[in-house]
């Protein structure tokens, strides 16, 4: 949120091209009603509030007071699409009775997330604790970690890391028997499950990200 300490202002937008008036007072004169204004009672306090913002609202603001001649304040806006990255290989083979970790790390953050999921196919597994899996978190840091401290053929599958200010990320791990590597090719079957697994999953962090 964007803030001038004056009378009455105007915030506009501008390009290299075109200026856009955006408010006027406590007046959008945009056609976006993303964009309000915000005047505490009694205060000089002028906010332009963005809501929903999208990469493409990044660019220079400008906070003009409505005198003669006109005072302006400017205001570049930068704007980063915060995402989880799972550290490594988009799928991961492990043999079976080994362990393997996976570390999901936040990237393009501008705070830490309040929360982290992680997710075994569909099944959220954070509270899992008779599953063989070991979850930490480290969340000031932006990162969180699972652990499959000895691997059987029911960990085989694909995980997701969904944190509650990023698009999620997965990994597909496959457990090999030991005397068997040409398991390590991938099979049709479960390529469309991990696909249908993250797609799942990034629309659960839609619908959370706008509750």
């Amino acid at each position: 949120m964007a803030k001038c300490f004056c009378l009455q202002v105007s915030w506009i937008r501008r390009t290299t091209s075109d200026y856009t008036l955006l408010t006027v007072g406590l007046i959008t004169y945009a056609g976006d009603d993303r964009y309000v204004t915000i005047h505490p009672f009694n205060t000089y306090e002028w906010s332009l509030q963005i809501r929903l913002v999208q990469l493409r609202d990044a660019g220079i603001y400008e906070c003009q007071v409505t005198k003669h001649p006109p005072i302006s304040i400017i205001l570049e806006l930068k704007v980063v699409e915060a995402r989880a990255e799972i550290l490594g290989p988009p799928e991961k083979f492990v043999k079976l009775g080994s362990s393997v970790e996976l570390l999901c790390e936040i990237q393009e953050s501008p705070e830490p997330p309040e929360f982290v999921f992680w997710y075994h196919n569909e099944r959220m597994v954070n509270y899992d604790k008779n599953r063989g899996l070991n979850i930490t978190f480290d969340l000031a840091n932006k990162k969180s970690s699972l652990r499959i401290i000895k691997a059987t053929r029911d960990h085989s599958g694909n995980y997701s890391c969904v944190a509650g200010n990023a698009y999620p990320a997965s990994a597909f791990v496959h457990i090999l028997n030991e005397e068997n590597p040409a398991a390590m090719q991938t099979g049709s079957s479960q390529r469309e499950k991990a696909r249908l697994a993250t797609f799942l999953t990034q629309i659960l962090f839609l619908i959370v990200s706008n509750m």
